[in-house]
């Protein structure tokens, strides 16, 4: 006969958890549930914003395609007819500084902190109205700037782009950070920014204001005769189209 101690006996009854406890594992149920439903909205709406980056980006290629075949095509007509095609006035300008402190006037020192050109090499998007062109004059033996084209513009902000987020110096990694400042003036991307700046459009003053001002560095074979203007044979002034193989050469 077998006699059943209390060694091998098994117990039915199940010990219950404590309420403590099972509130807590309702409530991590309930936090992973939503964080994975967020997670998967958040998902959907990133593929969303990625589609109309794309679309804008196609649509801002097809603008800047036409306006090079307009250009082309009203030069080859005035040319047919004996004349020639005047472009029209440039509206973007892009500065640099180009010396330092010494014996410099105290209100051409303040005029080159408003342009936001505190150090040499720094480079900043400005627009062409009379207001400007008379500031860039009086400092004009500090300075360089020109009209920059559309690759220039393209490679400064992809490549030494940052911008003023709370005041701090953010690189421009994700278009994250372009929507956090710009997105309530539809500016959701790099590219918005980029056409924004070069086309001068209508939020080109917050655009500006946005971007840090761009360090470059110093150009490939130096810098010959810094205070001597353009025409003279040195760097100073304005050089319009000639500031693109010079930005190159510093970018």
């Amino acid at each position: 006969f077998f006699f059943p101690t209390k060694r091998n006996v098994v117990h039915d009854t199940m010990v219950a958890a404590p309420e403590s406890v099972l509130k807590r594992r309702k409530r991590d149920e309930q936090w992973a549930a939503q964080k994975a439903k967020n997670a998967a909205e958040a998902k959907k709406a990133q593929e969303k914003k990625r589609e109309e980056v794309f679309k804008r980006a196609e649509k801002y290629v097809k603008e800047y395609e036409a306006q090079e075949k307009d250009l082309i095509r009203l030069k080859r007509e005035a040319r047919a007819k004996g004349g020639f095609y005047v472009e029209p006035e440039q509206k973007l300008i892009f500065v640099m500084r180009l010396r330092g402190l010494n014996d410099m006037h105290p209100k051409t020192r303040h005029i080159l902190q408003l342009l936001r050109l505190r150090q040499i090499h720094n480079g900043v998007f400005m627009k062409v109205n009379k207001a400007t062109v008379n500031a860039l004059r009086k400092v004009e033996p500090y300075i360089m700037w020109g009209y920059p084209n559309l690759k220039t513009v393209k490679e400064l902000i992809y490549k030494r782009g940052h911008g003023k987020v709370n005041k701090q110096r953010i690189p421009l990694t994700d278009n994250s950070v372009v929507e956090k400042v710009l997105g309530d003036k539809g500016i959701i991307c790099v590219e918005d920014l980029i056409h924004e700046i070069y086309t001068v459009g209508p939020h080109f003053k917050e655009c500006a204001n946005f971007l840090w001002p761009m360090k470059l560095s110093a150009p490939l074979g130096g810098m010959t005769k810094k205070r001597n203007h353009y025409i003279e044979g040195g760097m100073a002034g304005n050089r319009e189209e000639n500031i693109n193989a010079l930005v190159r050469s510093m970018n």
